[in-house]
């Protein structure tokens, strides 16, 4: 059973940085697919980038390309989303998902979900 744990959300202005991270307890976690996805009020939860079970492959939303980086470190059972310049329209609950073996960007392909962390930019 894998249960993510986000966390390192906050409060940022506009341009500024922030990581957030997401622990799982699995001890099988370098056989999972990671990804984050967020969700604005009022919007559909949408694909923000996603992980490989080595991380050697990486994908990323268009919205976020150049300025997102996601990474792991499966000895510390842990993924990482670096997201620098950050801009208003980034401000979303941010949430780390799971899946054996797979890395797409469909949220429907996911099986194991976090609590979520709130990220909001302010202009």
């Amino acid at each position: 059973q894998v249960q993510p744990v986000e966390s390192g959300g906050g409060l940022v202005q506009a341009g500024g940085s922030l990581r957030l991270s997401c622990a799982a307890s699995t001890r099988t976690f370098s056989n999972y697919g990671m990804a984050w996805f967020r969700q604005a009020p009022g919007k559909e939860r949408e694909f923000v980038a996603a992980i490989s079970w080595n991380g050697g492959v990486k994908n990323y939303a268009d919205s976020v390309k150049g300025r997102f980086t996601i990474s792991r470190d499966n000895a510390e059972r842990t993924m990482y989303l670096q997201m620098n310049s950050l801009k208003p329209e980034d401000t979303a609950v941010y949430y780390c998902a799971a899946q054996y073996l797979y890395n797409g960007d469909n949220p429907a392909n996911y099986n194991y979900w976090g609590q979520g962390t709130q990220v909001t930019v302010s202009s």
